[in-house]
């Protein structure tokens, strides 16, 4: 049995099960591409998420692999808003008038979405509201910002539309942090910047921090974490660093040190426990290995009632995705600059929406490992009642070994099953980045192993 010492802590940041590198292309389906129609013909749409990508930055952070380009030439943004705006017709005559379609949250992200103009913000919202039918003002809208955009007008734009969230990457506090992670600005540009978000009366503001930087120590973490809980942030998110390839860190040649470097590995659990102690200490409550919310903040949840579990997901831009019960679908995926150009022009180009182009169906066993993911990784666990409710099994039958793997590690809490509930310890939740990937299935692992990165 693989013992702690000898697991890696950071394998992959699991926010999404599967991964885009195990999609595949559709046109080789039965009957070919699958008609949007078709796939959302018998799926319920009760409660939505609706999500909105804007693939443009001012800047590429070094760290960074999400499907983005630096600027937005000759016009782009506009011709990509209107591409947005075609996907976003096809899309609302696909989910049909045969039963109410509902909305119950949504996202603009990147990216970076505050990139567009206060005008093309406004927009964006009415691509939302008037061609797929979301009443902004009404759900939780979460929007991504960053130290640069974060202007008056934008904001102001946002905070009348219903923004209910507005995160802002600041990474460090930590000038020569922020350089070393290939994220120039100076302080005083972020420090403007969060007066700006708190004056605009967003209610909740969440703040970005990385830890495990070349360089960084204890004792700045601390600084960096100290300058965040100066502004009282409803929400603070920790990432742990990854040196992904083709980023602008791995072409400096960090990506082979760093993954064979157990050092760094430990710098970064040390750091992270460290940031958890004391945000736990200053009143945060601990939502999953990287999220944590302030326990008197107030909560713009609205309804509530969407799961990512089990819930279906509308993604409109060429870096979103989809999901119904069968199938996650999306567009190309790339990280390498000039491949990324290329999907954008493509998509711009696009007049015929009305099809899904990449993706992957999910069976039975997938979408109960995702079900398990999803949940797990959440503080709170996952309530075994409503597992087996859903699937007719329980997680112990359907994934003994993993569950054995982990519990021989010490990841899971063991009071928890008392309360019907499967939860991690808090060691479970700092190995996170490699309890996730345990999870993989073998066929999906092997489309990710296959996947040409580019």
């Amino acid at each position: 049995m693989t013992s702690p010492h000898t697991t890696r802590p950071y394998q992959s940041y699991v926010y999404a099960y599967p991964h885009k590198t195990a999609y595949g292309g559709l046109s080789e389906h039965p009957g070919g591409r699958p008609v949007l129609g078709d796939l959302w013909a018998g799926e319920s749409k009760d409660a939505l998420s609706l999500y909105l990508h804007i693939p443009f930055c001012e800047i590429r952070c070094g760290f960074c692999n999400l499907f983005t380009r630096i600027g937005a030439p000759d016009e782009l943004t506009t011709r990509y808003l209107d591409a947005l705006d075609r996907q976003a017709t096809a899309v609302r005559d696909a989910l049909g008038d045969g039963e109410p379609v509902r909305f119950a949250a949504a996202a603009f992200g990147g990216g970076t979405p505050t990139f567009l103009t206060a005008g093309e913000l406004e927009r964006l919202c009415d691509i939302a509201e008037k061609r797929m039918g979301a009443d902004l003002r009404s759900v939780p809208l979460s929007v991504e910002t960053s130290p640069s955009t974060a202007t008056a007008d934008r904001l102001a734009v946002l905070a009348d539309r219903g923004t209910t969230r507005i995160s802002i990457g600041v990474q460090s506090f930590v000038e020569a942090e922020a350089r070393a992670a290939v994220r120039p600005q100076r302080r005083t540009d972020v420090e403007a910047a969060l007066g700006l978000i708190r004056d605009s009366r967003i209610p909740v503001l969440n703040i970005d921090l990385i830890y495990g930087i070349d360089g960084q120590t204890e004792r700045s973490w601390r600084t960096s974490l100290d300058a965040a809980l100066l502004w009282r942030p409803e929400e603070l998110y920790l990432y742990p660093l990854y040196v992904r390839p083709l980023t602008g860190l791995g072409r400096l040649g960090a990506a082979d040190a760093a993954s064979a470097d157990v050092a760094w590995d430990e710098q970064r659990l040390r750091l992270y426990r460290a940031g958890r102690d004391h945000l736990l200490a200053h009143g945060y409550e601990q939502v999953s290995m990287r999220m944590f919310r302030r326990a008197d903040a107030p909560r713009t949840d609205g309804p509530n009632d969407y799961a990512c579990q089990t819930d279906g997901m509308i993604g409109l831009g060429c870096g979103a995705r989809s999901y119904t019960s069968e199938l996650h679908y999306s567009f190309d995926y790339a990280v390498e600059m000039r491949e990324v150009r290329s999907i954008i022009d493509r998509y711009t180009a696009t007049e015929d929406f009305s099809h899904a182009e990449v993706g992957r169906f999910t069976d039975g066993d997938e979408a109960r490992r995702r079900h398990l993911l999803q949940s797990v990784l959440q503080a709170v666990g996952l309530r075994v009642s409503e597992y087996r409710e859903r699937f007719g099994t329980d997680p112990a039958e359907d994934f003994p070994k993993e569950l054995a793997r982990f519990e021989a590690r010490g990841w899971l809490d063991g009071d928890a099953a008392a309360a019907g509930l499967l939860r991690l310890s808090p060691e479970g939740l700092a190995h996170s980045d490699a309890l996730g990937p345990d999870l993989f299935s073998p066929a999906v692992r092997a489309a990710m192993a296959a996947y040409e990165l580019k």
